[in-house]
C-alpha cells in the first residue's frame, strides 16, 4: 500500500493504477456474493452462443477495480466514494489482464472533494470501462 496524502497534499494529475487477471474463479465468486447469475457470465455454453462468443466477465467486476485503486492508493484509507459514472466499453474475458486507473481531474477544496477520471484498460492498452468518480478526502492521514 501507498502512503496516502492528505488533500492538501494531492494535486490535479496525480495518477494511480491497480492491475489484475480476471479468472474464471473471480467471476463465478463474484456471481455468487452479488447474485448476478446471468448465464453469460457462468455457463460457458449459454455464452459461446451469444454476440461475444464466450464467457465474459460482469462489468461491475471489472469497475470494482477502480475502487481498489480509490481505497488503497489513491486517495487511499478513508476515502468516501460519493458517485461513479461508467460507460463499459468492451468485453472482459477470463485471462484478461485489466489495468484500472484513477486521474484527479478537479479538486473542490471547499468539501475536501476529487473529480477522478476513471478507466480500466484491458492488457492491449484499450479502454473497456471510463468513468468519472466524486470522493470526499480527510484533511489529515489516518
Amino acid at each position: 500500500m501507498e502512503e496516502r496524502k492528505t488533500f492538501d497534499q494531492i494535486k490535479v494529475g496525480d495518477v494511480a493504477r491497480f492491475s489484475k487477471t480476471i479468472t474464471e474463479s473471480d467471476i463465478y465468486l463474484f456471481a455468487g456474493i452479488t447474485g448476478d447469475l446471468n448465464p453469460v457470465h457462468i455457463n460457458v455454453e449459454f455464452a459461446r452462443k451469444t454476440i461475444f462468443g464466450r464467457q465474459v466477465a460482469h462489468g461491475m467486476l471489472t469497475a470494482g477495480l477502480i475502487s481498489a485503486v480509490i481505497g488503497m492508493k489513491l486517495p487511499g484509507p478513508g476515502t468516501v466514494y460519493l458517485g461513479q459514472t461508467l460507460k463499459f466499453c468492451l468485453p472482459v474475458f477470463p485471462g484478461d489482464t485489466i489495468t484500472a486507473e484513477v486521474e484527479v481531474i478537479e479538486k473542490i477544496a471547499a468539501k475536501n472533494r476529487l473529480r477522478l477520471r476513471t478507466t480500466c484498460f484491458n492488457q492491449e492498452g484499450k479502454a473497456v470501462v471510463e468513468g468519472e468518480a466524486l470522493v470526499m478526502v480527510g484533511k489529515e492521514v489516518y
